[in-house]
């Protein structure tokens, strides 16, 4: 195996889950009889350009297929997110009437839908039907296609440069990132802006952050890699902030090689402390399997406890990120009882590999659990306020990253 952005042989393992069912694909009572498909999860780490990448196994067809059922609206504190930053980037770029903002993943709309609230003209890239539909519904121009640099000199040939091109946890999903970053120079107005928001991989590795692995996510990203990466498309980092969502992103701004705004200085800062974190080290690698595995032994320690006393644990958000710790843990309903969701379109299904049944969030009144494991702890403050309810019958909540912790 090569890696994908630089082509270097890759020979060290970052982190081994063994083998999992892709981690958004959710099952039917009917499907519960049928073989399920499984695929190596593990991540190398490239000692050149220190990419962080998942081992070549399928075709993103096969994961962002049209039963794909994230809908990034679920969320009130992520639509939140997204409004802020709709109206900081108008402010910061001066966006207007006359200008187009294109989003690569625009998925249900939930942040292209304030632009066109301002009146700003927007264009949705999303590949899953179920989402597009959606964004549709709110007057939402999209493109039902993968981008790339082949759909990004079509759009440049068609007069439909952006000013502002937006890739909010998307840019980790794509498989070829050379190309999607080539898609992005083309689509690029001269003195155009394009921001992309990712989790950090410092935080992921300083915060045992595993369970944000899973299939979908083909890179695992640094600004290190990053600068690389849009080096070699003719894009440059020009700016960079820390977010606090999915447990610590970046917000990555670039530009064409040549514009003439000046690099800030948080890019250079930020990428002294990935150095002095020691990203370009394999050392700081090396140990992640260790802290792993620690974690995964202290869920299922609990899950076992409780188990042993009589009592009810359910769990809250099918997140992709809690399959990928369920599934490496071997969780099943018997430890799990069931895992609540505010997604219609995970309820009454499945989740892939352990087969724990999915139900809507009041499941959690009608059966009184006496805990509740918060599986997207990204959110989990959200997720507290929200059934806060569970402590009328002396119910508790629980987060299992990064460690575990009773609330």
């Amino acid at each position: 195996m090569k890696c994908r952005h630089c082509q270097n042989a890759l020979s060290h393992v970052f982190l081994d889950l063994g083998y999992a069912p892709p981690s958004n694909a959710y099952l039917n009572a009917a499907d519960l009889h049928k073989p399920e498909a499984t695929y190596p999860l593990r991540l190398f780490v490239c000692e050149q350009c220190w990419l962080v990448q998942t081992d070549d196994y399928t075709e993103a067809d096969a994961l962002f297929n049209t039963e794909y059922a994230y809908f990034s609206s679920t969320s009130s504190s992520w639509l939140a997110h997204a409004k802020r930053y709709c109206e900081m980037v108008t402010a910061r770029l001066g966006l207007n009437a006359g200008s187009q903002v294109i989003e690569l993943a625009s998925n249900d709309g939930y942040l292209l839908k304030n632009f066109v609230a301002a009146g700003i003209p927007c264009l949705g890239i999303e590949p899953t039907a179920s989402t597009a539909a959606a964004a549709e519904a709110l007057g939402i121009p999209v493109l039902r296609e993968f981008f790339g640099e082949q759909l990004g000199s079509r759009l440049a040939g068609e007069g439909r440069q952006a000013d502002l091109i937006i890739g909010n946890n998307v840019y980790a999903h794509v498989p070829d990132i050379n190309d999607f970053t080539l898609g992005m120079k083309r689509a690029l107005k001269a003195g155009g802006s394009i921001t992309l928001e990712f989790p950090h991989l410092m935080r992921l590795i300083e915060l045992t952050q595993f369970d944000t692995v899973y299939h979908e996510h083909f890179s695992y990203l640094s600004l290190t890699a990053v600068q690389s990466v849009f080096a070699r498309a003719g894009l440059r980092v020009c700016d960079v902030e820390e977010l606090p969502t999915h447990g610590g992103s970046l917000r990555v701004w670039g530009c064409h090689a040549d514009d003439a705004r000046a690099d800030a200085p948080a890019v250079a800062a930020m990428l002294q402390r990935e150095r002095d974190f020691g990203l370009n080290t394999l050392a700081r690698y090396e140990r992640f399997q260790a802290s792993t595995n620690e974690l995964k032994n202290n869920l299922l320690r609990f899950l076992l406890e409780q188990q042993a006393a009589g009592k009810t644990v359910a769990a809250y958000g099918a997140a992709a990120k809690g399959m990928t710790l369920l599934n490496y843990a071997g969780v099943k309903p018997d430890l799990l009882a069931f895992i609540c969701d505010a997604a219609a379109a995970k309820q009454h299904k499945y989740t892939p590999g352990g087969h724990i049944p999915i139900l809507p969030p009041q499941a959690l009144a009608e059966r009184r659990p006496d805990y509740v494991i918060i599986l997207p702890w990204n959110i989990a403050d959200e997720v507290r306020s929200s059934y806060a309810q569970i402590s009328e019958w002396g119910g508790r909540f629980v987060v299992a990253s990064p460690a575990l912790k009773v609330l």
